[in-house]
């Protein structure tokens, strides 16, 4: 299968390239530079210059694919275009300066895949895009069949997940796979990371409340498995969840950082996280479970590499290096 993907030189696009050309998939990957080209070809993956916003781009490499593979997404200033950047930081109030990001990334995000939908159409292509688990309401334990809440917080992404999904309608055989907020390798973790660089710097691992919401989490090769089983097996119009560990109390992510890093772990009341964790506050507060049981029956998707906490303290000890 010819497969064009995008974040293809990112921490889950990565993964995912090697995936794909071990599976035999001929693969084209969206690439920012010239050093993220040369990085992509040593996979055995060409290499496409441009970004989620260069929307030629992106509709002349979906037109000569059979199916695209969507995981770029803003989740820096810098990733943006110059004209995007001014508009976020003097678009208005400083104060504000995080909804008019997550606004420019969400828009950026959704045009992109409409425009993959015209390019696949004709063909009757197939799209898989990833979608964060925290877009889904709060509190339960979050199933394949539910649909997205825009009023989770991390809800505003919901329009992107509609927007591919009303692809089916078209001929696309569109699918959705879901990630947590650590989806993690003994380097990366994923939000956990961000969690550890806000505990080395306050001499706090902190959690809110009594700890008891619960974040899932799952490896990142067997998220990019996901990716590729969603691809050629997937059902359009289905969303996979790719979810290793339904959801560990946040306390526990906490203690963990606490004790390997030396550092006094301590509750937080709710309403002071803004204050500690800053633009994370909203996501650490959330109870986020989520349930992969109808991904593995679907399509015999079984996760196979270390859990959180081992990759957890692997990183932690080479911190502490």
């Amino acid at each position: 299968m010819r497969v064009f993907i995008t974040g293809a030189t990112g921490f889950i696009g990565s993964a995912t390239v090697r995936s794909l050309v071990a599976a035999g998939h001929d693969v084209t990957g969206l690439v920012r530079s010239a050093k993220a080209a040369a990085s992509l070809e040593a996979l055995g993956a060409r290499a496409c210059r441009g970004t989620i916003e260069d929307l030629h781009v992106l509709r002349q490499a979906a037109a000569t694919a059979d199916g695209v593979i969507h995981t770029a997404f803003f989740h820096a200033l810098s990733q943006a275009s110059l004209g995007i950047r001014a508009r976020i930081v003097f678009g208005g109030r400083p104060t504000n300066i995080v909804e008019r990001f997550t606004t420019a990334a969400v828009g950026a995000e959704r045009r992109a895949i409409e425009t993959f939908g015209d390019a696949l159409e004709a063909r009757k292509g197939s799209l898989v895009i990833s979608f964060p688990t925290m877009a889904m309401a709060q509190g339960r334990r979050a199933l394949e069949t539910d649909s997205a809440d825009a009023g989770a917080v991390g809800g505003r992404r919901a329009q992107s997940e509609k927007a591919a999904l009303d692809l089916v309608r078209t001929g696309v055989s569109a699918t959705v796979v879901r990630l947590p907020p650590s989806v993690h390798d003994e380097t990366r973790l994923g939000l956990v990371t961000r969690l550890i660089e806000i505990a080395r710097k306050k001499r706090i691992s902190a959690y809110p409340g009594d700890g008891g919401n619960r974040w899932a989490a799952v490896h990142r090769l067997d998220a990019s498995l996901l990716f590729r089983l969603a691809l050629e097996s997937g059902e359009a119009g289905a969303r996979y969840h790719a979810v290793a560990e339904e959801g560990i109390p946040f306390r526990n992510i906490a203690e963990a950082i606490g004790r390997h890093l030396d550092i006094q772990v301590m509750p937080l009341p709710t309403e002071d996280a803004a204050k500690h964790f800053g633009w994370l506050a909203p996501f650490v507060s959330a109870d986020n479970p989520v349930s992969s049981q109808a991904t593995r029956k679907r399509l015999g998707w079984e996760p196979r590499h270390p859990q959180l906490m081992t990759d957890l303290m692997a990183s932690l000890r080479d911190v502490r290096r």
